[in-house]
């Protein structure tokens, strides 16, 4: 862990800007944080704890994941996603929405989310999960004259949350699952995949040599991937959040954060 903690702090120096980095192996318990705690704009990252908040609501009976729920013009948001150029008056399972919020960081579905969940709920599921500096605010896509406040998130809160479904001990180990299942789905794969070797080399039939169950996020000099890597028998959770790196270039931020998924993935393939 010390050689890969190393290797994270030179991609932090030669890209520049400001780097939230906590990186956990969940076989051993080693561990390190670069600014665990600084505050980030959550950008989508907060599509995360929405996510959970949703399970949550299921398992207390609050929610039916399997109810169709119709969405309106105005439920459409900007930004990423694909809802918004759809026609209005489709109906989507609440647990589609979820996998649409998650895999293409849809707006429009998050807003729906988060209208059937609730801000209260949101906010107590981060509590739960021990995101104890990070905060929502805001739904996503949406132009605020006066914005409430900005949705907040630290790497240590991130990772924290990850860990708790990595552990299966959020909810029941079946909506953990669940969710990690939804993570591995995941079609924004430009920061910490996008360096590793193709998971299905080797003999047809055999086991990918690695999975990542991951959630990105961007806005404007913002850049963040934070997931669980799961390589050669090992279980790593993986958070990193920038802010101006790489002198604010999209391109640049995005390829520290993938020079740091593959130490990672190296890190996990060797002797530690």
């Amino acid at each position: 862990m010390h050689r890969l903690q190393e290797r994270a702090e030179d991609i932090t120096r030669r890209y520049g800007g400001v780097w939230g980095i906590t990186v956990e192996d969940l076989d051993t318990g080693a561990r390190f944080e670069l600014n665990g705690n600084e505050l980030f704009n959550a950008a989508s990252i907060i599509k995360l704890p929405i996510m959970a908040a949703a399970f949550a609501a299921a398992h207390d009976r609050e929610l039916n994941l399997g109810e169709r729920v119709v969405l309106e013009a105005e439920d459409f948001a900007g930004g990423s996603g694909v809802l918004q150029h759809l026609s209005p008056g489709l109906s989507f399972a609440v647990y589609d929405l979820i996998v649409l919020m998650i895999i293409q960081s849809d707006n429009a579905a998050t807003n729906k989310v988060i209208d059937l969940v609730g801000a209260e709920r949101i906010g107590r599921t981060m509590e739960e999960l021990g995101m104890n500096r990070s905060k929502f605010h805001h739904k996503t896509g949406l132009n605020y004259p006066h914005p409430p406040g900005r949705n907040i998130v630290t790497s240590a809160d991130t990772a924290a949350l990850l860990k708790r479904l990595a552990e299966g001990s959020y909810l029941t180990r079946h909506a953990c699952k669940r969710m990690i299942d939804i993570l591995k789905k995941q079609q924004i794969r430009n920061g910490l995949p996008h360096e590793l070797p193709a998971p299905d080399e080797g003999p047809v039939g055999r086991l990918p040599d690695w999975e990542l169950a991951h959630k990105t996020g961007w806005v404007s000099g913002i850049q963040h991937d934070a997931g669980i890597l799961y390589a050669r028998g090992r279980s790593l959770v993986v958070t990193v959040l920038t802010r101006d790196a790489g002198e604010g270039r999209p391109a640049r931020a995005l390829a520290g954060i993938a020079e740091l998924g593959r130490a990672a993935y190296e890190y996990a393939a060797g002797p530690g």
